[in-house]
Parts: C-alpha cells; sequence; structure tokens
C-alpha cells in the first residue's frame, strides 16, 4: 500500500507534465494539494504545510542560484568563455580535439546555466567543422557532453545543488566527489558514443559570427580560467573549513567558504577583473544581470514545487514508511535513486524535474541506510541524465541545430546522454566503495 501512495504524486505529475503538458511548478502544487487532500492532510493545514516546503527549500538556494546566473552571465558576456574555448581548442586539430573539446565543455559548463552554455558552445562546434573536416556531431558530442555531466553532477548549478538541499548532504564534499565521478564519466562515456554513433553528414544551421568576438577584445586566458573557477575553489574551501571548526579564525573562515559568500565575492571579483578593469561600462552588465535572474525562475518555481510535494510526504508519514519499505528492498540504495531518477527522466523529459521529484521519493532512505547524502546526489544526478528523448528540450535543440533526424538524434544524443548516465552510477558505486 505504501508503494501505492508513494507513486500517487508521481503519477500525477507523470499527467500533468508528460501528457497535458502544464507547466512544471503548477504540476508540482496540483500534485502536493491532491496528494495531501488524498492522504488525509486536514485542510487548514494544506496551505501551511505547502508554504514551508517551499520555504525551506528556497530559503538555502535561491540566493546562490541568482548568484551563479549573474556569476554565469559574466563569464559569457565578457568574452571569457570565448577565450577558455579558443585557448584550449587553439594548437589541436583532427582526432586531438576530442580531448581539449570535451574538457572545454566542461570548464565553460561549470559557471553557465545549460541551455546558456548550449547556445554559446554551438558557434563554436560550427566554426570547427571546417578546421576538422569533420561531421558537426563527432565535434558537438565531446564539447556538449562536458556541459551535460558539469549540469548534471556538480554544484553550483541547480540541480545538483537543489538535491544537496534535499538530501541535506554537504556541499563541499558533494563538489569533491563530484570531481571524481564526473571526470573519468566524461572520458568513457564520450569515447564510447564516438565509437558507437554512426557518423553520417549532418547539415547545421547557420549561425553566423552570433558569439564571436574580436581577439583584442577578451580577457587574457589566466584571467579567464581563474575567474570561471574561482567559484568551484572558493565552495571546495568548505572540505578544509569542515576540519578547522577549533581553529583561530575558523567561523571567518567558514563564512568566507560558504557557497552563498564565495559567489558573492566571486562575482564582486569577477566582475573587476573581466569587466570594470576592461574599461567597460557597468550599467549594461547590470541589465544583463536582471536577465540571468530572469532566466533562472523557471528553475526556482520547480525547486520550489518539489520542496512542497516533499513536505507532504513528510507530514502524511509517507516518507517514513516509504524509508521502512524501501530499505527492505535487496539493492544498493544509490541504485535505487538512480533507477527511480531514470525513470522519472524518460516519463517527464527534463533532468531537474526527474532528479527533485526522485529526491523526494529516496530521500526517507538515507538515514535508514546510513548511505552518504554526497554520493545519493550524484547517484540521482546520474540517473537524471538517462534517456534522453523527443520529451526532451535538449534533444530537439540538438537535432535542429545540427540538422539531424530524429534517428541520428537519437544514435548520437541520446546514446551519449544515456552512456553518462551509466557511467555516472559505475563511477559513483565505484568511489563509494572506496571512501
Amino acid at each position: 500500500m505504501i508503494y501505492i501512495l508513494a507513486a500517487l504524486p508521481i503519477v500525477i505529475l507523470i499527467v500533468l507534465i508528460g501528457w497535458l503538458k502544464i507547466q512544471p511548478f503548477v504540476a508540482f502544487l496540483v500534485s502536493a494539494i491532491s496528494c495531501a487532500i488524498l492522504l488525509g492532510l486536514p485542510p487548514e493545514q494544506i496551505a501551511p504545510t505547502i508554504e514551508r516546503g517551499i520555504a525551506d527549500m528556497l530559503g538555502s538556494l535561491a540566493v546562490i542560484i541568482c548568484l551563479g546566473a549573474m556569476f554565469g552571465q559574466l563569464i559569457a558576456k565578457s568574452g571569457a568563455a570565448q577565450q577558455i574555448a579558443q585557448s584550449l581548442l587553439g594548437r589541436f586539430s583532427g582526432n586531438a580535439l576530442t580531448v581539449p573539446l570535451m574538457l572545454t565543455g566542461f570548464v565553460v559548463g561549470l559557471p553557465l546555466l545549460y541551455n546558456v552554455g548550449f547556445v554559446l558552445l554551438v558557434p563554436l562546434v560550427l566554426a570547427l567543422v571546417q578546421q576538422a573536416r569533420a561531421s558537426p556531431t563527432v565535434i558537438a558530442i565531446p564539447l556538449l557532453s562536458g556541459l551535460s555531466v558539469a549540469h548534471g553532477f556538480l554544484p553550483p548549478h541547480p540541480a545538483p545543488l537543489a538535491l544537496v538541499a534535499q538530501f541535506q548532504a554537504d556541499i563541499g564534499r558533494t563538489l569533491l566527489y563530484g570531481l571524481m565521478v564526473a571526470l573519468p564519466t566524461l572520458f568513457i562515456a564520450v569515447l564510447l558514443t564516438l565509437r558507437l554513433m554512426p557518423k553520417g553528414a549532418s547539415s547545421p544551421i547557420d549561425q553566423g559570427n552570433a558569439a564571436s568576438a574580436p581577439a583584442d577584445d577578451l580577457p587574457s586566458p589566466l584571467a579567464s580560467f581563474a575567474m570561471a573557477l574561482l567559484p568551484i575553489l572558493a565552495i571546495a574551501g568548505t572540505v578544509l573549513s569542515s576540519g578547522h571548526a577549533g581553529a583561530t579564525g575558523s567561523g571567518w573562515f567558514a563564512l568566507l567558504s560558504h557557497p552563498m559568500t564565495a559567489l558573492l565575492l566571486s562575482l564582486v571579483v569577477a566582475t573587476y577583473v573581466l569587466w570594470i578593469r576592461a574599461g567597460r561600462a557597468l550599467p549594461p552588465l547590470m541589465a544583463s544581470f536582471n536577465d540571468a535572474i530572469a532566466s533562472v525562475a523557471p528553475i526556482l518555481l520547480i525547486i520550489a514545487g518539489a520542496g512542497a510535494l516533499k513536505q507532504v510526504l513528510t507530514v502524511t508519514g509517507v516518507s517514513g514508511s516509504l524509508a521502512e519499505g524501501l530499505a527492505d528492498i535487496p539493492l544498493n540504495p544509490l541504485i535505487l535513486g538512480w533507477g527511480t531518477a531514470a525513470l522519472l527522466r524518460a516519463a517527464l523529459g527534463s533532468a531537474t524535474v526527474a532528479g527533485l521529484a526522485a529526491a523526494g521519493i529516496v530521500a526517507p532512505l538515507l538515514a535508514a541506510s546510513g548511505t552518504d547524502p554526497a554520493m545519493m546526489v550524484l547517484a540521482v544526478g546520474a540517473g537524471s541524465l538517462m534517456f534522453s528523448h523527443v520529451n526532451d528540450s535538449g534533444f530537439w535543440m540538438f537535432k535542429e541545430y545540427f540538422g539531424l533526424t530524429i534517428a541520428e538524434t537519437i544514435k548520437s544524443w541520446s546514446l551519449m546522454e544515456t552512456l553518462v548516465g551509466l557511467v555516472g552510477i559505475i563511477m559513483v558505486l565505484l568511489i563509494d566503495a572506496l571512501v
């Protein structure tokens, strides 16, 4: 019976999002309210419960995600992302391009929201096609795989960050383990994809020179790399700060390494280094920051809706009962988390929605099983990247940008995403066994 109750909100989400195409935030709210009523929560408690779930979830994430969006906008607008790409790719050609392409997508993807990074990197693919004399997909797969891996596994991207909050994981440990998972996953998945996918020609759409800027207008390679990696290095300081609880000045160190402070300071430093020092006016950058905040509003709403649903399941006792039931299943909890997210990804399309919906199901299992929350973040992240197909916006972006048929897109893009998910969970299990 408990599994039926736990499946109820997921079925409602699949119907609303997958079939009726309802906006995800609205779908989460409808699912939460419907489940609260069906599970017997007193009517006067439903609205306060949902409000508390939204507040608890967004309270720790809204500032970080908005600052991260502004930081990514700065990296793109200043030309730092273009400089990183040109620096990594400038000295390679032919088959030797694969590794720098992967690293370019990964490094550029660290500070940028997924869709922003995708659109930014597409003109680079088109510029390299003639140089490498290869099919656009052979260039695009390594480049966009790096972007996808960063999006799925590493804070401060919104989806991993929201999972950190859902599972109450340590963000520094999650970032450290995420790097240990992401880099091997990227290399193995890309090499397998390039080996297995067809090498047929495609007809990319003309993007002109929209993403290109004169070399003289770009920041230096050192400044570009240093500023793009600054928030990651600052957040990684939380791992060190946790080991110095009694040290003099540890309170200040903990403050400076907190994700909110780290991103704010990174934004201030990068604004000076990449923008003010180049003699550029601040008002256009501030206007672009407004655009960046607007772009993450749908993500924040999805996270808020997931928090509402989680709170309903917690208050009604479904989460506790589900934890007891899941603990009896003879499977590694990390595999359960990965499989749940993979099924929801196939049904719902959005990796973010799939990951957050899965988190509401498997979160109660953490305490019962003793699973490391950071490893569960990565397992669910790997599952949320699986089975990208016709209900995923990324599938259609890849298809249209590179002039592929649906079958060709499945054999390239969908294959790559699935291999990232499969290799990702294998790496998570290996690292979990070693640490």
